[in-house]
């Protein structure tokens, strides 16, 4: 809930339902930051504990203190890179703590757990658009931890009856992203003049993302969804990261020459993209074009650099 999507999604939350209470367990890793809650902390709805959700007893004290009824797992170690280099952090984080928090909404027989996932547990797309029901071919340790916790909430579903929902979302950017992201760090380097290192040839295509689009998507699912059931969660547009860091230095009036190609990350995906229409069904829809996403973001960290300096 002190990470990107999450600290959205408790703003967005606690605006608009005045009935809902937002309980934020963070253990508050270096994504962490309690500057994302600034806004929550004016609400008497809005309460943080620092815990780690693989920490079984402090899960099980946090639901009981305060009478916890749905949980919505943002947790995750997210970063593609950091997960080549340190698969371990992945692994505890996003598997064994999905596992914790599986076990914790069975003991306390909890009305909802809701597991937000990532497009990349389908691996690269080269044609067409997955499916919720297309398999998953992770290809890198990120991606197979995110995988590996989606087969545990389904397992729960199919051997418990536990009240599972999932997500799978696209590439989000928007404001407080983490700045080693690839739209944060262009954006950020862009505005000092420095170099936006480009891997490969920059031709990876992704589907960029309002992130208040991804919460708006997440809360459809909460209140709409189907239990035991998965739901994409992407715009319809299509963006290859070349034309990303292009229309981002033309926002920020600096030279195309500002983009540095690197030598490619291992196992980089080629191409993602999810079809979102069973999603869509349940009333959601994107609100918000690439260009409109992305001269947000970049006004954003222009107007925001107290936020992202320290970091």
């Amino acid at each position: 809930g002190a990470g990107f999507i999450g600290s959205h999604f408790v703003d967005h939350m606690l605006a608009k339902y005045p009935q809902c209470r937002i309980v934020v367990y963070d253990k508050l890793n270096y994504r962490g930051n309690m500057d994302n809650l600034k806004q929550a902390e004016k609400n008497s709805r809005y309460a943080f504990v620092k815990a780690d959700i693989c920490d079984a007893q402090a899960v099980g004290e946090t639901i009981e203190k305060h009478k916890i009824d749905v949980i919505a797992n943002f947790a995750a170690e997210t970063h593609v890179d950091r997960s080549i280099m340190d698969p371990d952090a992945f692994i505890k984080t996003d598997v064994y703590g999905t596992y914790v928090l599986l076990e914790a909404v069975n003991k306390y027989k909890l009305e909802r757990f809701h597991h937000v996932s990532t497009d990349e547990v389908y691996g690269q797309v080269m044609t067409g658009a997955s499916k919720e029901t297309d398999s998953f071919e992770a290809r890198s340790p990120y991606a197979a931890s995110k995988a590996g916790a989606e087969l545990l909430v389904f397992a729960y579903f199919t051997t418990y009856g536990t009240p599972v929902t999932i997500t799978r979302g696209a590439n989000n950017i928007g404001p407080r992203q983490y700045p080693e992201n690839a739209v944060p760090l262009f954006c950020t380097n862009a505005i000092d003049d420095l170099p936006l290192p480009m891997y490969g040839d920059g031709r990876q295509v992704r589907q960029y993302q309002y992130v208040m689009d991804h919460v708006e998507g997440i809360e459809t699912v909460l209140l709409k969804g189907e239990v035991g059931q998965a739901y994409n969660c992407g715009p319809d547009s299509e963006t290859p990261n070349l034309v990303m860091a292009t229309r981002m230095l033309e926002l920020l009036g600096k030279p195309a020459s500002r983009i540095k190609y690197v030598a490619d990350r291992p196992g980089h995906d080629r191409r993602y993209c999810i079809d979102s229409s069973k999603l869509k069904a349940l009333g959601w829809k994107p609100g918000h074009s690439f260009e409109q996403a992305l001269k947000l973001t970049v006004d954003w960290y222009l107007d925001n650099e107290w936020w992202w300096r320290k970091i």
